[in-house]
């Protein structure tokens, strides 16, 4: 159909985005025989893993559990090559699975969605690409991603530089040569963690300027042993499982139930070196009261502290690079290789915004409120508008055309991150409100794939024409959500969890932190009993 045409294409769904998401939403869906069209921006499936190009990006999460379990076949066929994947080996794998799977054919590239509204007499939404297409839809997916779109710079005397400017979240495709270059990196977040320690290796000069340090543990990282995979492939299933039951959804966490202030001092200290030298997430599974107890969460603090000043030789660096200001683990820990070490380097210098904060970016370089820097680049590692941005940025209105940016001017409100209260037919995969980035995605995204599909089986066989979450539904959610934030120490740090990271953000804690395998099963008894908190709508497919 021309995008010019009068009356938009009917379809069954429309899903917003070809990442993890989108491709298994679209699967689900097809398989039940529904007309679907997927809308992406990028030129190619991938969602985070198209856009994040920089150089050391990968998961922080072990490869094998990192991918699809919907599949056994898939499983078989796909071998990792890496503990740890990086982009391009993860960009394959999605490549390989929307070939597999056939889904290419129902994706529009290049391809942004600028408005969605939902049509109260229809029950149907009308979208609006920036091509000028119309679709009109009965259910639409916002397979949007929780950290895909990043925060923009907004220095002072930015056009003014006259060298290259990078973003880590919009890498040139052709990658960077920064040799014998001198380089600032504004941010030390995750992605500026895993890309510090390459750049270094290239520039005349690296000059890293943080604001607030990380705390990030050693990934460890290697090829995979083969006797590992075969182990993985014989109890797949198993472990599988093992991974759904943990409170993050990871089995390599190792989550126990031993209380750190119960633990002698001696022992405490052996399980911290032990893990440490595992790798990865696996430093929080290692007691149970770290996310809760203020003092067993030093314990852990004061461990990576240590850690920190055996690897980084100038004292006052190490001074500088260690978090005082929030918990251990209260912001998205992360998962480096050799990013401590980096500041050994010559070549590599660290600056403390905290102290002398950046006043403009210059012709030739930055100022801070101490000394001017000259560079040839530039690269912003500055984070994300996490969980609501994509769907901030399209305008999605509800009932009584309310926009649903307006209706979370307070921060976002959801029933169990799926739906929004007024916004009928529109599910949010790992959306606010949901466990999403405070567990293994992968399973996060196959979970709420699987109510969703189930959900629009159960409405098609039953003639429903619309699904819509109550307010009181909400309500009670949203203050639950919070309710057990607030029994951890999550909300003491200024996280993109809370939406600190963006001026004028609302600060709400937007993850749901009270466990994978309790959401779920709360997911599960609400379509068990047939929609609990949703009111359901006849007329008809």
């Amino acid at each position: 159909m021309s995008a010019t045409s009068a009356s938009p294409t009917a379809i069954d769904a429309v899903i917003v985005g070809a990442g993890f998401s989108g491709l298994y939403m679209l699967h689900r869906l097809r398989a039940q025989g529904l007309s679907v069209r997927v809308f992406e921006a990028g030129t190619g499936v991938g969602g985070t893993w198209y856009w994040n190009r920089y150089p050391g990006a990968r998961v922080d999460i072990e490869s094998m559990e990192y991918s699809y379990s919907f599949s056994p076949e898939l499983e078989a066929e796909w071998e990792w090559s890496e503990r740890y994947a990086t982009q391009p080996e993860l960009l394959a794998y999605l490549n390989h699975v929307a070939e597999r799977f056939d889904l290419t054919r129902d994706i529009a590239f290049e391809t942004r969605v600028t408005s969605a509204t939902f049509d109260e007499t229809a029950n149907r939404w009308t979208v609006i690409t920036d091509g000028g297409e119309q679709v009109s839809a009965r259910y639409c997916i916002m397979a949007t991603g929780c950290l895909s779109v990043a925060n923009s710079p907004d220095f002072p005397g930015l056009e003014s530089f006259q060298g290259k400017t990078y973003q880590t979240a919009h890498w040139p495709h052709d990658g960077v040569d920064f040799t014998g270059q001198r380089v600032g990196v504004i941010g030390t977040g995750s992605s500026a963690i895993q890309s510090i320690p390459h750049i270094a290796e290239q520039a005349a000069h690296l000059h890293v300027f943080q604001r607030t340090p990380n705390f990030s543990v050693p990934a460890h990282n290697g090829p995979l042993d083969p006797a590992l995979v075969e182990d993985w492939k014989a109890n797949r299933a198993q472990y599988r499982q093992e991974g759904r039951e943990t409170g993050f959804g990871i089995r390599a966490v190792e989550a126990t139930e031993d209380l750190a202030l119960e633990t002698p001092a001696e022992e405490r200290t052996r399980i911290y070196e032990e893990r440490w030298a595992r790798g990865g997430f696996s430093l929080i599974g290692a007691f149970a009261d770290i996310i809760v107890d203020p003092a067993a969460n030093a314990t852990a603090a004061q461990f990576v502290g240590g850690k920190i000043r055996e690897i980084v030789k100038d004292p006052a660096v190490a001074e500088t690079l260690f978090p005082t200001s929030y918990p251990i683990a209260t912001k998205r820990l992360c998962v480096d290789t050799g990013y401590y070490a980096t500041f050994n380097r010559d070549n590599v210098t660290l600056v403390d915004v905290a102290k002398a904060p950046i006043q403009a970016i210059t012709p030739t370089g930055l100022r801070t409120s101490a000394a001017e820097y000259e560079f040839d680049a530039i690269v912003f590692a500055i984070g994300f508008d996490a969980m609501t941005g994509a769907l901030n940025n399209i305008d999605i209105r509800g009932r009584g055309g309310v926009a649903l940016k307006d209706r979370w001017a307070e921060g976002p409100r959801t029933y169990l991150g799926l739906m929004v209260a007024g916004f009928p037919n529109l599910f949010t995969v790992t959306g606010p409100g949901s466990p999403s980035v405070l567990c293994n995605m992968a399973v996060a995204i196959e979970q709420h794939v699987g109510w969703i599909a189930d959900c629009i089986e159960y409405l098609g066989g039953r003639q429903v024409a619309a699904i819509e979450a109550t307010d009181a539904a909400q309500d009670a959610w949203v203050a639950h959500v919070n309710e057990v934030a607030d029994t951890t120490l999550y909300p003491q740090a200024n996280s993109w969890y809370l939406g600190a990271n963006v001026p004028g953000k609302p600060r709400v804690f937007m993850p749901y932190i009270g466990g994978f395998p309790v959401y779920r099963e709360k997911c599960e008894q609400v379509a068990a009993d047939d929609y609990e908190g949703f009111v359901l709508t006849s007329g008809g497919a």
